[in-house]
């Protein structure tokens, strides 16, 4: 996934151009302009997989992981998250898209978080997470 200027950095840019067009133009790469399903498939395509590769990778309901990926559907924070262990995202791209998603970014002082984040930075697997999770009592992802 492409690096992008800190949310601060773009801010202090917004403060200091002469018209929002200006900022636009200049920042359009970095400013989140897609829709998850938007999103979603163009990771699926970066990385040469498919829609029913993304039902096997995560478990989740067939018709309802289409329904996502066709924007009809908005999953859950929990699913957004699961999404990213299946498709081995980084701590840093699972924040991005739970930004993009409209959802709160993971945060370390939650505990429930923190296992999460322990997780995606020691690239645990989804049922991993899950059993993890579940050993500290706390709901799983799927």
């Amino acid at each position: 996934m492409k690096n992008y200027k800190k949310t601060d950095k773009l801010l202090d840019i917004l403060k200091k151009s002469p018209t929002v067009d200006d900022y636009i133009e200049n920042e359009n790469d970095n400013l989140v302009n897609m829709t998850l399903s938007e999103y979603l498939n163009k990771i699926l395509s970066d990385r040469k997989l498919k829609t029913s590769d993304l039902v096997k990778l995560t478990g989740l309901d067939r018709t309802y992981t289409y329904q996502i990926m066709s924007g009809r559907k908005k999953p859950s924070r929990d699913k957004v998250i699961a999404i990213c262990f299946a498709l081995n995202m980084s701590f840093e791209d699972t924040q991005q898209l739970l930004k993009a998603t409209g959802y709160p970014i993971l945060y370390a002082r939650f505990q429930r978080d923190s296992i999460i984040i322990f997780a995606l930075q020691h690239n645990a697997s989804l049922t991993d997470t899950n059993e993890l999770l579940y050993d500290y009592n706390f709901d799983t992802l799927t």
